[in-house]
C-alpha cells in the first residue's frame, strides 16, 4: 500500500509519478479532497479541545470561588463541546477509513530510474544473451510440434475444463517435471530456501501482496469458502510473514517454491489463443526475498542474475528488459523482465519478471523487522525463475530438428 503520509506531504510530485503508471487521477483527486477535509476537521477538533480545556480550568476556578451558577453554565457548555468533539473524532475516523480504502487501489510509486513510458513498446532493452538459432528449414511452432509428437493434447484439455487448459503427455510431462526440479536446484545454489506452500489462500493473503481488491476479476475464487487459487507463489511466500515482526534480518530471507498458478487472464481475449503461451493453469518456480531497505537493491540484482543464469544453462537465447512506468505491475516499483526467443513468432517473449516492491507490500501485509528498538517495514521482492510452461515452449522451438523431433538440453538429462 502506498504511504499516505508521503502522498499527503508531497502530493503534487507523487501525483506526477503515479500518473506515469496510468493511475486513475479521479481516485487521487478524491484522496486530495479527503486530505483537505481531514485537515479542516482536525483543526476544528483541536480548537474545540482547546476551548474545552480552557473552560474546564475556569470551572475549577469558579468552584473555588464558590461561583456555582457560573460554574454550572460552563459545565453545560463543556458537555455540549464533548458531544461535538466526539462527533468530530468519529468523522476523522471515517475519513481515515475512506483514505485507507482508496489507498488499496493506488499502485506503487515507480523508482526514479524507471524509464517513463506508456506501454511495453517503450520498455528499454538492457542486453541480449545467446545466439538466435538459424534453421535450414522452416521451424514449426510448439503447438504444431506438440500435436505431431503427441506431447500436447489441446482437445482433451478443453474437454476436461475449458479453453486455455492443456493436457501434457509423454516427454512433455517429463520435461515439465524435469524443469521444475532443475529450477529448484539452481535456485538453492543461489541461497534460496525451498518451501512448499498451499495453492489456495484466503482474502487477507491476496490483499497483502496487492491482488485484492483491484484484481479480483483475474482470480479463480472458491465462492462458498471465500478462498482463492493462487496466481503465483509470490502470494503465499510473501504472506508467510504477514502481521509479523522479524526479530533478526541481518541476512535477507530468500525463498523459492514450485506451485501451479491459476489466472482467468481477464482482458487477454484473443491473445495467444494457440498453444500454451497463455494458460489458465501453468507451473512456475518463484523467487521471493524479504530484506532490509538498504539490502533490497543488491538482492534485486542477485535475483535477476539467478533467473538469467537458469536460461543460460538451458542454452536459450534471451534478453533483459527494463519495464517503463506504464508497463510496471501494480505492486512493483521497478521490474526487469527476461524475454526468451520464440522462433515461430520471430521475437522475444516474457518468461520472467523480477520486481522490487520496496515497502509497498510490507505496508499492506504489516511485515516489519526489529531495528534496534524500532520496528521498520521490510522490503519485499519477487521474481519468476522461471515460468515452466513457457520454458518448455522455448525448448521445443529452439531445440527442434529438421525431422520434427526435439533435442534435450544437456543440463536436463540427469532429471530425465
Amino acid at each position: 500500500m502506498i504511504d499516505l503520509k508521503l502522498l499527503e506531504k508531497d502530493f503534487e510530485n507523487t501525483l506526477k509519478k503515479l500518473t506515469t503508471k496510468g493511475t486513475d487521477e479521479n481516485i487521487l483527486k478524491e484522496i486530495k479532497n479527503l486530505f483537505e477535509k481531514k485537515k479542516e476537521t482536525k483543526k476544528l477538533l483541536e480548537d474545540l479541545q482547546a476551548k474545552r480545556n480552557t473552560l474546564s480550568k475556569n470551572i475549577g476556578l469558579l468552584m473555588k470561588d464558590a461561583k456555582l451558577d457560573e460554574a454550572e453554565n460552563l459545565k453545560q457548555e463543556v458537555s455540549l463541546l464533548k458531544t461535538q468533539i466526539s462527533e468530530l473524532e468519529e468523522e476523522l475516523k471515517k475519513i481515515d477509513e475512506e483514505l485507507n480504502k482508496k489507498a488499496f487501489l493506488i499502485p506503487n510509486i515507480p523508482d526514479d530510474d524507471v524509464p517513463v513510458g506508456a506501454d511495453e513498446n517503450e520498455n528499454i532493452e538492457i542486453k541480449k544473451v545467446g545466439e538466435i538459432p538459424k534453421f535450414d528449414f522452416e521451424p514449426k511452432s510448439h503447438d504444431e510440434l506438440g500435436e505431431s509428437l503427441g506431447w500436447l493434447d489441446f482437445v482433451r484439455g478443453v474437454k476436461l475444463a475449458k479453453s486455455r487448459f492443456t493436457v501434457m503427455k509423454k516427454d512433455a510431462a517429463r520435461l515439465e517435471r524435469a524443469l521444475i526440479n532443475f529450477f529448484l536446484e539452481h535456485n538453492r545454489s543461489y541461497g534460496f530456501e525451498e518451501v512448499y506452500v498451499p495453492f489456495i489462500v484466503n482474502k487477507e493473503t491476496m490483499t497483502g501482496t496487492g491482488q485484492l481488491p483491484k484484481f479480483e476479476d483475474d482470480l479463480f475464487k472458491i465462492e462458498n469458502e471465500n478462498l482463492y487459487l493462487i496466481p503465483t507463489a509470490e502470494v503465499p511466500l510473501t504472506n508467510l510473514f504477514r502481521d509479523e515482526i522479524i526479530t533478526d534480518l541481518s541476512n535477507p530471507i530468500k525463498l523459492t517454491s514450485y506451485t501451479p498458478c491459476f489466472r482467468k487472464e481477464a482482458g487477454s481475449y484473443g491473445k495467444d489463443t494457440k498453444g500454451i503461451i497463455r494458460q489458465h493453469q501453468f507451473d512456475k518456480v518463484e523467487l521471493v526475498a524479504i530484506t532490509k531497505p538498504e539490502d533490497s537493491d543488491k538482492v534485486f540484482e542477485e535475483m535477476v542474475e539467478c533467473a538469467s543464469k537458469a536460461l543460460e544453462k538451458l542454452g536459450l537465447p534471451y534478453r533483459q528488459v527494463m519495464l517503463c512506468t506504464g508497463d510496471l505491475g501494480f505492486s512493483a516499483a521497478k521490474t526487469i523482465d527476461l524475454e526468451v526467443w520464440i522462433p515461430s513468432q520471430n521475437k522475444y517473449r516474457e518468461i520472467s519478471s523480477v520486481s522490487n516492491t520496496r515497502d509497498f507490500q510490507a505496508r499492506r501485509a504489516k511485515i516489519r523487522y526489529k531495528d534496534g528498538k524500532k520496528n521498520r517495514l521490510v522490503h519485499t521482492l519477487n521474481g519468476s525463475s522461471l515460468a515452466v510452461g513457457r520454458t518448455l515452449v522455448a525448448i521445443m522451438e529452439n531445440y527442434q530438428t529438421k525431422d520434427g523431433k526435439i533435442e534435450i538440453p544437456k543440463v536436463l538429462e540427469k532429471y530425465l
